[in-house]
């Protein structure tokens, strides 16, 4: 089917929100709600093969976000102005709660090949075989077998999961019910689970719970804010910044930070011949 969309895929899958895209040639092939999905540009818009309805899809795509509305009512200064212009068609995914809180989960102190490799290796050892790819796993399935998530090689992260694993199979967390929160009672709710701190917790707000005001801040932003806004300092003032001078879509200005400041990092290192 062809969806009518103005969308970048590359900047979109491949800015790291969202870590089961892999990349063959011009076609973009993921996992969503357990169902295979290949995604390639097509003028106008994008064809889309797999099993998920349009309007699913679209909702994943997050479809219904004005990028005119939303670049322009970030783009307060010249930077963001430029990045606009730059990076047009970057999009936020509209993420399973449940998906996106677990992934994040393993997501801490660990760089984009490593959370793949270990989100892959936990969609293999419990998801649904696919046909090549796997489901991301049911928090059920994991902690049926839970004794088995010392193989993936989690680290430290293997409590941590199979703590968030059973709280969700048991019934004492619904991740889907905290997009109904406020976001500071999402990010207070989400700040509870074990494993779960500030940046995590905005991750999930930001990438699954619809809020867009949410503003994570990693290694990357808070280098760029401090190079381009002189805000340093800890992570509530730099997070409280970027709200603060962004404003509702706050998270569209971090995704265009963030891809900004990961151009210059590898233009620096082929400069450098780091690459």
């Amino acid at each position: 089917m062809i969806l009518d969309i103005d969308i970048s895929l590359p900047l979109t899958l491949g800015c790291g929100q969202a870590h089961r895209w892999q990349r063959q040639g011009d076609v973009w092939e993921g996992v969503v709600d357990g169902k295979v999905l290949l995604l390639r540009p097509r003028e106008g818009g994008v064809e889309a093969i797999g099993h998920l309805s349009r309007s699913r899809i679209m909702d994943y795509l997050r479809a219904d976000d004005d990028l005119d509305a939303i670049y322009g009512s970030v783009a307060v200064d010249a930077l963001m102005r430029d990045l606009t212009a730059r990076y047009r068609g970057l999009r936020l995914l509209r993420q399973d709660p449940w998906e996106c809180l677990a992934t994040y989960l393993l997501a801490v102190n660990a760089n984009v090949k490593r959370i793949g490799s270990m989100v892959e290796g936990l969609c293999r050892t419990f998801g649904d075989d696919l046909g090549g790819r796997h489901a991301f796993p049911r928090a059920e399935q994991i902690w049926e077998r839970h004794q088995e998530l010392d193989a993936c090689r989690l680290g430290y992260r293997c409590q941590r999961m199979r703590s968030l694993a059973a709280s969700v199979a048991n019934g004492e967390l619904v991740p889907d019910e905290l997009r109904g929160l406020s976001y500071d009672e999402c990010v207070h709710r989400l700040k509870n689970i074990p494993g779960v701190g500030d940046k995590v917790a905005d991750c999930v707000a930001l990438f699954s719970m619809d809020h867009l005001q949410a503003f994570p801040v990693d290694a990357r932003i808070g280098r760029s804010l401090r190079e381009n806004y002189g805000v340093s300092g800890s992570y509530h003032r730099c997070s409280a910044f970027g709200r603060g001078r962004f404003g509702p879509y706050a998270g569209y200005a971090q995704e265009l930070l963030y891809q900004s400041e990961g151009e210059s990092s590898w233009l620096g290192q082929t400069q450098a011949g780091g690459l």
